[in-house]
């Protein structure tokens, strides 16, 4: 969060970005595949059961990111047949997006807050479940989080925010990962047979987020390859480290 937070404060250059993504593809990757998944399986649950799970949250995902796009464009257009173009543009392209209203800021922090609580049980759960494996999932919840708070703070921008306010209550809306942390130790600490159950959603969760959203960013990303490749390999070798 805090180097979010510096990059949409202009600190670091948003030329930087890119190279920020493929960082945090190498380590969603390696942490749901090599550190999350393998701790399930190993804590006694039988890959029949695993593997539909994760595929039920994968496309879980999948169906609320596609409610969250058809909202979007349905708040904009005001018409359900808007054309495939506007709907990319807007979702995809936050900061070309002007004219978005106060509610739809609103409503913007309100969505960014219920996934920060999402990541802050996620987080809890695999604490719970192994020190390591908490350190692995902060990590990727925190470069995953790059991308995503720029685009939120950028909407904000569009929306007329200023850019002291729009920073305030992006990084307010951040906390509810502490809320969700809290709020996950204290309830899976009495359901020690779901820690698994939500391990295996957070696996789904980074899958699904660099295959469906930042790996497609990077197949458009032609300058710097060589870095990109070294990045991706970073990210990777963090995770197992």
């Amino acid at each position: 969060m805090l180097a979010a937070l510096l990059l949409i404060s202009g600190i670091v250059s948003k030329k930087s970005l890119p190279y920020a993504v493929t960082f945090s593809t190498g380590v969603l990757l390696a942490t749901s595949m090599l550190h999350l998944l393998p701790d399930v399986l190993a804590s006694g649950l039988s890959p029949n059961k695993v593997f539909p799970i994760l595929l039920g949250g994968i496309l879980a995902f999948f169906a609320l990111e596609k409610f969250a796009i058809w909202r979007h464009a349905h708040h904009h257009t005001g018409a359900d047949d808007a054309p495939a173009s506007s709907i990319h543009e807007a979702t995809h392209h936050p900061h070309h997006a002007h004219g978005h209203t106060g509610s739809g800021a609103v409503g913007i922090l309100i969505g960014d807050g219920f996934h920060n609580f999402t990541d802050g049980l996620l987080i809890a759960a695999a604490f719970m479940s192994d020190p390591s494996l908490g350190w692995a999932t902060a990590l990727a919840v925190i470069t995953h989080e790059i991308p995503q708070e720029v685009g939120d703070f950028a909407i904000l921008l569009s929306a007329g925010w200023q850019r002291a306010r729009a920073l305030f209550w992006n990084g307010l809306s951040s906390l509810a990962s502490v809320a969700g942390g809290v709020s996950g130790y204290f309830a899976l600490e009495h359901l020690e047979n779901a820690k698994p159950y939500v391990v295996i959603l957070a696996a789904a969760s980074f899958m699904y987020i660099a295959i469906a959203d930042l790996l497609p960013r990077l197949k458009l990303e032609w300058q710097g390859m060589g870095w990109h490749a070294i990045l991706l390999a970073a990210g990777i070798g963090i995770a197992l480290v």
